[in-house]
């Protein structure tokens, strides 16, 4: 009777300290991307005893919502009810546009629901800034410190729509963009998925504060192969607790997910 109840104790412990160490994430994508270019991520992470949540932002993958009608708001509100629904605070990942979002989503909800934010070579915001505004602003970073153009910036490889409120990215650019270093099966994967985007969540800037954005721990993961953009001042835009890098394009997700769940499980 005793063992019995000792290896119950036991029992009760071993899962009780294996809770206190899983961790949740909320993995964000990118512009024009979907929840499925975390599909090798997310059960790298979950084998680690995480619990992994991959959405779709409004107008993305399965959600049918207009894109032209999307805005930065339909973003922010749709993470913040998530995190909402997880018992805990959660880590949010966001990919390069999903900076924004992030940033955003964690001023609603503030330090004890957000245990950090991580920024994959992502734009991480000051308040009042927006994805074009610091894309301008690491261009011109970039161009003062001698570093020269990695060749069609992602500006010029947009194609708009007639009303000017989505866009895509020109095909036979997303791969030298976003996958030069990944798979052909991959690069035919995500060009099959990759959907329109909403310029008005690019052109929105943030409304944050010290007391709140300011106050969660952040870190950035520079991807330092990208050739969509070189973000190396951007990941100093804001104070991170740490800086991490990866020689990988764009879509280290695709790439090298096992280095990149290496260090989110590092977090």
């Amino acid at each position: 009777m005793k063992t019995g109840l000792l290896l119950l104790l036991i029992t009760c412990l071993l899962q009780t300290i294996s809770q206190a160490q899983s961790k949740t994430y909320l993995l964000i994508h990118g512009g024009w991307h979907g929840a499925w270019c975390w599909k090798k991520v997310v059960p790298l992470l979950e084998a680690k005893g995480n619990r992994v949540l991959a959405i779709d932002l409004p107008g993305h993958g399965d959600d049918k919502t207009p894109m032209a009608t999307v805005t930065l708001d339909d973003y922010v509100q749709k993470i913040v009810s998530v995190v909402n629904t997880q018992t805990g605070p959660v880590i949010l990942v966001g990919h390069s546009m999903a900076g924004i979002a992030i940033a955003q989503a964690a001023e609603v909800l503030g330090k004890e629901k957000v245990a950090k934010l991580v920024f994959l070579d992502a734009f991480m915001p000051k308040n009042g800034e927006s994805v074009f505004a610091l894309a301008g602003k690491a261009g011109e970073q970039n161009k003062a410190a001698g570093k020269p153009e990695s060749g069609s910036s992602l500006t010029e490889s947009l194609i708009l729509s007639d009303d000017k409120k989505t866009s895509v990215i020109k095909p036979d650019r997303v791969g030298q963009l976003f996958y030069h270093d990944c798979s052909a099966d991959d690069v035919s994967f995500a060009k099959a998925h990759l959907c329109p985007q909403s310029m008005a969540c690019l052109g929105t800037p943030v409304n944050v504060t010290n007391a709140r954005y300011g106050a969660v721990s952040k870190v950035y993961i520079l991807c330092t192969q990208a050739k969509d953009l070189d973000k190396s001042s951007l990941a100093q835009n804001v104070p991170v607790q740490k800086l991490y890098t990866l020689a990988s394009s764009h879509s280290p997700f695709f790439s090298m997910p096992e280095k990149l769940v290496a260090i989110l499980a590092e977090l």
